[in-house]
């Protein structure tokens, strides 16, 4: 109890000693490496509070009652670049510091994040602070003390909450110190820095937000549901026209008030899978359900099947992004959404709302809006999972047509269709293109015959034929991701490209699993990761390392003028004072082909940049 020094009010027991909020800026402006944590009244930082911040190394800790204490003291130490800052999810805690304390943290080491990138594709690994804690230190926190955080309100510390504050701090320095030996045995060092200096990027547009035009949304929500209920009409006509289905002829009146016209004129509901299975082995005896793959593959057999997964579609965008997306609107007028920062590959996701998933057609994203006088100034890469694929196979033929600014795939489908293409009308034409387009971008994801015959509803034979007279065209790319393929399988985890090198292991991999013929299925799933993985996670390296440049170069030029409010993908999304739009689009793009260059040094990688009023693909 000797290193913990309490700053607020009152200290509960006296033999925990009190300090100031000076002594504890004196004591951390010394150090190099901090320790930093907080506690909160909730998950929200819009509208819930910090209630107590941790702060720190293993000699000394001082945990601080923000309800009381003003901690602006500890803004030149929280903002130096000279001292580390240990935080286990820094998101989370960032943004509450930033919220209620004014404090922007710089120089952050996430061990949250640290671990993600030592284990890369472990499955239920463990991530918490408190596995983390237990399997680096062998120690086991106790959770119902941080459960009683929550709600606590006016209620002064206990002994126990505060010791607890104060061991964390300790507990980061400790687990930093045993990754760093993992960092280095892994040469991963440059991806944790990646990581570790984006967090605060990922962090900044989770606070920022974007702002959302509620009666241009409802219109559209509106709409869906209107284009939602005439699919299920045009379902109904097509039941009563088809010779197999006539049993299903039954008048339903939905509302005994209803009008006429508002009879439907059969008994199908076409929400149920079950009932809607039942109506469709009527024409496919075998089909087993109606989700997914198993049902896309009859939807050019059967127009009512095609139809009916359009219904599908249209039902979805009617209910994920009807009037319940409002849910997701804070208590700022905002949709803040949350990012998970590495994946497998080590791409992005987001969640709580999952803004990757808003559709590309801009009938959605135009709902998003800029502040009055500010404009959105968004950049993305031109093709960055082609030219991935270029580099890193080095083939003459897509590196010329890149050079050239040529249509890829029509450059491919000549080569591969030949006379085919040449003597096609265009129509045709637009056929053979994106049979190659399929395989083009089908590299980036591993994808055999069974999923290109799937894409394109061609037989299997056919997907063969196809992909194996693709190869013969484009030996440099088969070669390349044979290549992928057998590292991964042989050596039970694959890279990224240099310099960053992501490494991505694979749980079901063991040291003879291309000779066992009982592990086939996870041969495949190996290889297909191990071909997607460079490709993918190159792609995301370079996404991140562009946030990172566009950042630092907001807070050195232009840090009242502009602000990353977005990114999906390959995409960058700014918010930007109109009077100097156009200049930032310029410094953007520069910025974007810049990062481009640490990873494809060809140069040939673009970036396309936009400006507009409204969010925009």
């Amino acid at each position: 109890m000797n290193s913990v020094r309490f700053i607020g009010s009152s200290s509960p027991l006296n033999d925990i000693q009190t300090a100031t909020i000076e002594e504890c800026a004196a004591y951390c402006k010394t150090k190099t490496v901090l320790g930093v944590d907080t506690e909160t009244e909730g998950f929200d930082f819009t509208c819930k509070k910090m209630i107590m911040l941790q702060i720190g190394d293993r000699e000394r800790q001082y945990v601080i009652d923000t309800r009381v204490v003003d901690i602006t003291l500890l803004k030149p130490i929280l903002e130096s670049h000279d001292i580390i800052k240990i935080f286990h999810n820094a998101k989370f805690d960032y943004k509450f510091i930033k919220k209620w304390a004014g404090i922007s943290v710089e120089e952050i080491y996430d061990t949250f994040l640290v671990e993600r990138v030592i284990n890369c594709g472990k499955q239920d690994y463990g991530y918490s602070l408190a596995k983390c804690v237990e399997r680096y230190l062998g120690v086991t926190l106790n959770k119902e003390t941080r459960s009683k955080f929550i709600g606590l309100k006016g209620q002064p510390f206990t002994v126990d909450q505060i010791t607890y504050g104060a061991n964390d701090v300790v507990y980061l320095l400790d687990i930093r110190q045993n990754q760093l030996g993992l960092l280095h045995t892994y040469e991963l060092e440059q991806t944790a820095r990646l990581e570790n200096k984006v967090v605060k990027v990922f962090s900044e547009i989770e606070y920022e937000g974007l702002a959302i035009d509620k009666d241009k949304w409802t219109v559209m929500a509106e709409n869906n549901v209107k284009l939602a209920h005439e699919q299920s009409i045009k379902l109904d006509d097509m039941v009563l026209a088809h010779p197999l289905l006539q049993h299903y002829n039954i008048p339903v009146q939905v509302d005994m008030f209803a009008p006429m016209e508002d009879i439907r004129h059969t008994h199908i509901n076409w929400g149920s899978p079950t009932q809607t299975l039942e109506l469709f082995k009527n024409l496919e005896p075998k089909l087993e359900d109606v989700n997914g793959k198993k049902l896309n593959k009859y939807r050019y057999k059967h127009k009512l099947i095609d139809e009916y997964i359009r219904y599908k579609e249209r039902t979805k965008l009617a209910n994920a992004y009807g009037t319940k997306f409002f849910n997701y609107v804070n208590s700022d007028g905002r949709v803040h959404t949350n990012f998970s920062q590495i994946l497998d590959t080590g791409r992005v996701s987001s969640s709580k709302p999952n803004m990757q998933q808003i559709p590309s057609d801009n009938t959605f994203r135009n709902c998003f809006i800029a502040p009055q006088g500010w404009v959105f100034v968004s950049s993305d890469y031109s093709s960055q999972e082609l030219n991935v694929i270029a580099y890193g196979s080095k083939d003459p033929v897509w590196l010329d047509a890149l050079t050239r600014g040529l249509d890829l795939h029509g450059v491919c489908a000549d080569l591969v269709f030949e006379d085919k293409w040449r003597n096609a009308d265009p129509d045709a034409r637009k056929k053979l293109r994106t049979q190659i387009k399929a395989i083009n971008f089908g590299l980036a994801y591993g994808m055999g015959p069974f999923k290109l015959a799937d894409t394109l509803q061609i037989s299997k034979s056919d997907a063969e034929a196809l992909i194996e007279k693709y190869f013969t065209e484009f030996p440099n790319i088969r070669d390349f991701l044979q290549t992928l393929g057998t590292f991964g399988t042989r050596n039970g985890y694959i890279r990224t490209f240099k310099p960053f090198k992501r490494r991505r292991w694979f749980d079901t991999w063991f040291p003879k699993i291309w000779n066992d013929r009982s592990m086939f299925q996870e041969f495949g799933s190996i290889e297909r990761a191990s071909k997607n993985t460079p490709i993918q996670g190159s792609s995301a390296d370079m996404t991140k390392l562009a946030l990172i440049y566009i950042h630092r170069e907001i807070q050195e030029s232009w840090f009242d003028t502009v602000k990353i409010v977005m990114t999906v993908h390959d995409q960058i999304d700014c918010v930007c004072r109109e009077d100097v739009a156009e200049a930032w689009a310029v410094r953007m793009t520069e910025l974007m082909e810049k990062a481009a260059k640490v990873i494809i040094p060809n140069g040939l990688l673009k970036a396309d940049t936009n400006i507009s009023r409204t969010w925009e693909k």
